[in-house]
């Protein structure tokens, strides 16, 4: 077993080290990871400059770029093989609903699931961040169960953990993205030369939190498990639109 990890809070990051070690005796642990936090980056690529790949002194690879970037050029360069899976994570805060698709995190483990590496994102939620072990835990019984009964097509899943010791988790559950109200304003700052400048407001509330979401099951001490998908196509629109260029 062969398991890439990365993550978008750099690879200084505690939830990365404690993912490392909980995977530790699965196989075989390269941690390609960005140089500093770059949450929030999605699944951009750096395409105007060459990216750098340094060693740190616990083993651990950094790069100078997007969290895309680290697992990209692990797989399609630094690496002799293909690994058997992405792991990225673990995230300081939750990837629930419309967060996936700015999430660094999420972009990591899709650009695993893009080159045809079954991946996983785990995120830790809560303000604190003080069980990153409980987030390890669940990332070791899935690979784990990954070992014993391989998916055998590329699979991407979103997991988002609970802030609470193991023991106190409810359980697992498989669920459906659910969605948030829009983000708050922007916040101006000025700045000493009286520049106007601005803080990117915070995530709206959830708006779909109904039962079946992750937004749910977090809030009911569920780990919540969502597989995701890349086609964006929206199906029962193509007729509609077809009709539409045609009157």
């Amino acid at each position: 077993m062969r398991i890439l990890l990365s993550n978008d809070d750099g690879y200084f990051a505690p939830g990365i080290a404690c993912l490392a070690e909980a995977l530790q005796g699965l196989g075989e642990i390269v941690v390609v990871a960005p140089e500093r936090d770059r949450s929030g980056a999605s699944n951009s690529l750096t395409l105007d400059r060459p990216l750098s790949l340094r060693q740190a002194a616990n083993g651990f690879y950094f790069v100078n770029g997007t969290p895309t970037d680290c697992v990209h050029l692990a797989v399609t360069g630094m690496l002799e093989y293909m690994p058997d899976m992405v792991i990225s994570g673990i995230n300081h805060g939750a990837n629930m609903g419309d967060d996936t698709i700015y999430s660094g995190t999420v972009a990591a483990a899709t650009e695993g699931y893009l080159l045809g590496i079954p991946a996983i994102a785990i995120s830790l939620v809560g303000k604190n961040q003080q069980h990153f072990e409980t987030a390890g835990k669940i990332a070791r019984e899935l690979a784990e169960r990954f070992v014993a009964n391989p998916v055998h097509e590329p699979v991407l899943l979103n997991v988002n953990v609970p802030d609470v010791h193991h023991d106190q988790l409810a359980g697992t559950l498989v669920t459906r993205l659910g969605k948030r109200h829009k983000a708050e304003p922007v916040v101006p700052i000025t700045t000493p030369r009286h520049e106007t400048m601005y803080w990117v407001g915070a995530a709206g509330a959830a708006q779909d939190a109904g039962e079946g979401t992750d937004f749910h099951a977090v809030e009911n001490g569920y780990a919540s498990i969502t597989p995701l998908q890349i086609d964006l196509t929206h199906q029962q629109q193509l007729s509609r639109i077809r009709s539409w260029l045609n009157q």
